[in-house]
This record gives C-alpha cells, sequence and structure tokens, in this order.
C-alpha cells in the first residue's frame, strides 16, 4: 500500500511540475496518468470526477487530485492528501525559489526595468483574455453588451466591489431576460 501512496505522489508531483497551462490544460495529463499508464480508474469514473470537480469550488486540477487520491486509494484520506499535496508542491516550491531570487536582486535596476517592462505584457494577456470572452455566445444582443457595459462603469467608475458587481449584474441579467 505504501507504494502506491508513493507512485500516487510522485505521479502528482509530475502532473503538477509539467502541466502548464492551467487545470482544464492539465487534464489531458491526468487523463493519461491517472486511466491510461497506472489504471487507477476508468475513463466513465474519471470524467465523473472531473465533473464533480468542476462544481466543487477552488481550483479543478486540486479537486480531481483530491477525489482520484481517494479514490485510487479505495477511499483513504491519507491518499487524498497525498495527490493533492503533491500536485501544490512544485507551485510552492517554484514560488519560493522565485522569491528568493527577487529579494536578492529586486534593487538591481535591469531586474526592475524587466518587471515594468512585464506590467504592459500583463494588461495585455488579461485584456487579450477578455477580448476572447467577448463573442457570440456571451452577448446574444444589445441587452448583454448594456449589461457588460454598466458593469464596468459600476467598477471602473465607481470602484463597486466584484461581489456586489456580481449580484448586480445577475439580477440585473435575470430581470432583463
Amino acid at each position: 500500500m505504501i507504494d502506491l501512496y508513493w507512485e500516487l505522489f510522485f505521479t502528482f508531483f509530475k502532473i503538477g511540475l509539467f502541466g502548464f497551462g492551467g487545470g482544464y490544460a492539465m487534464l489531458s495529463m491526468v487523463q493519461y496518468e491517472v486511466v491510461e499508464a497506472h489504471g487507477w480508474l476508468t475513463m466513465g469514473e474519471f470524467t465523473d470526477i472531473v465533473a464533480i470537480s468542476q462544481m466543487t469550488p477552488g481550483p479543478i486540477i486540486v479537486n480531481s487530485a483530491t477525489y482520484i487520491g481517494y479514490t485510487a486509494t479505495g477511499g483513504s484520506i491519507v491518499g487524498s492528501l497525498t495527490a493533492t499535496c503533491a500536485v501544490c508542491l512544485p507551485a510552492i516550491l517554484i514560488m519560493v525559489l522565485i522569491c528568493r531570487f527577487f529579494m536578492m536582486f529586486k534593487n538591481n535596476p535591469y531586474v526592475n526595468r524587466a518587471l515594468l517592462w512585464m506590467k504592459p505584457a500583463a494588461i495585455g494577456l488579461i485584456a487579450a483574455a477578455a477580448l476572447m470572452m467577448m463573442n457570440e455566445h456571451n452577448f446574444v444582443d444589445y441587452r448583454s453588451v448594456l449589461i457588460a457595459l454598466g458593469a464596468f462603469v459600476l467598477a471602473y467608475f465607481f470602484k463597486i466591489g466584484i461581489i456586489r458587481l456580481i449580484i448586480i449584474a445577475g439580477l440585473t441579467g435575470y430581470l432583463v431576460f
């Protein structure tokens, strides 16, 4: 049984280390490892776990690791903890290293200039993600556009908090549609 826990740990550590692109991008790697390589789950069980992970609050990859660890070890909480810690550990270690190096070089003018140049790139990536969501599936008619513009005005000019903004936009959409 200990071998199973180590195998579970190394599998999810590898997924956490090499799974770039976020939770949904990592799911194909998880599916390969869990269903095909190790046979811990059937494809049907994996699909059910992904569906449950999507409905549960939190990152999908962490939720999936928790459920898969539990299921693969026959209902063991230790299996859940093993898979969850293993998938999160690489990100934690990488951030600790980055913070360590940043603290060493935070007064370096080249590092500061590079960070300054990254700000417009980050804004551009966020804007690109927002623009990609502006499609015919999200904006079905002019009322959708007006709700989105209203939300922008409330957030930008009136500094309405995100939770209130979601409630206001949701209620407006419910009443309008």
